[in-house]
């Protein structure tokens, strides 16, 4: 088929590099406009557009696809199929209704849990199992289409929202080419979604980032985990610089007041409402990532210390 492919970050090449290389000719790109980023405030490229250019894949970055903006290039294009993979933008009408085998999601849950922005993150902060990747024909609804194919991906007591990425990607990747082979040999049957199990993932505020330590250590765990390599969970030494949680694990059971560092056995270990946490990488503030083992050494924390 011919393939219009949308997406912008990096959760979007695993799908656009399997199609590119599939049986399917991927006929153009659709992602966000550079945006700048650093110190210099320097235009950056989204990771989909750089691979597409290394391929000479046609490229488009409309600013905006409302009131037709982007038809005459959709028309020009003609694609049988419009895959779309956390493009970042709706999709109006005329675009969602152009081709003849629909528009293609890829979405990073077992919808219709976690519908929205950040489905992989929210799993992990809620301390689910699993999670998955379900294709989907969209609509004009906010994740609300009719599911095409599922695949469940377990969630381990080690994955951070890095490593689940990472376990995801191949995975939608691979049910992406299924998905449109069976819609082009007709064997898919479309499913509603059951509204009443319907979830809402939305997207990571700096409240969601906020150790409070009077929750128990498994829901600090988890938000740790969930909240890294990017934003980070944080908290605040006794001299109110912020300490950003890199990671982090379940430590003994104990009762302390919560926020407490009660022991620097094998990282930092802070007293929690319930259990305690034990610190193992740390980002203090105006410094690099480091162990917390070599910020205990730099005599930045002593035991007794409350973290708020």
């Amino acid at each position: 088929m011919r393939v219009l492919f949308m997406g912008t970050p990096e959760f979007s090449l695993f799908s656009l590099k399997a199609l590119h290389t599939s049986r399917h000719t991927v006929i153009g790109v659709v992602t966000q406009p550079d945006k700048p980023k650093g110190r210099g405030y320097e235009l950056q490229p989204p990771p989909v557009k750089v691979y597409a250019q290394s391929e000479d894949i046609p490229v488009f970055q409309p600013e905006t696809l409302r009131n037709d903006a982007f038809l005459e290039p959709l028309k020009a294009l003609d694609p049988d199929v419009i895959v779309v993979a956390a493009y970042g933008k709706i999709l109006p009408p005329y675009v969602l209704r152009y081709p003849r085998f629909g528009c293609v999601n890829i979405h990073g849950s077992l919808l219709p849990e976690y519908r929205g922005a950040a489905p992989m993150q929210r799993a992990i902060l809620d301390g689910k199992p699993f999670t998955g990747i379900t294709t989907m024909h969209m609509d004009e609804g906010l994740d609300t289409g009719k599911m095409l194919l599922k695949r469940e991906v377990p969630i381990l007591a080690r994955d951070n929202f890095e490593t689940l990425h990472d376990k995801l990607g191949p995975v939608g990747a691979e049910l992406l080419l299924e998905t449109l082979d069976g819609l082009e040999a007709g064997t898919i049957e479309p499913q509603e979604q059951d509204e009443s199990k319907a979830t809402y993932a939305a997207k990571i505020e700096k409240a969601d980032c906020e150790i409070r330590w009077s929750l128990d250590a498994a829901t600090l765990h988890n938000r740790v985990r969930g909240l890294s390599p990017f934003p980070l969970a944080f908290t605040h030494l006794p001299d109110g610089k912020l300490l950003k949680i890199v990671s982090a694990e379940p430590g003994p059971d104990m009762k302390d007041v919560p926020g407490r560092v009660v022991s620097f056995d094998g990282g930092i270990v802070v007293a929690c409402g319930e259990g305690s946490l034990r610190l193992l990488g740390v980002l203090p503030e105006g410094k690099g990532r480091m162990r917390a083992q070599d910020f205990v050494n730099g005599r930045k924390i002593s035991i007794g210390d409350c973290l708020t």
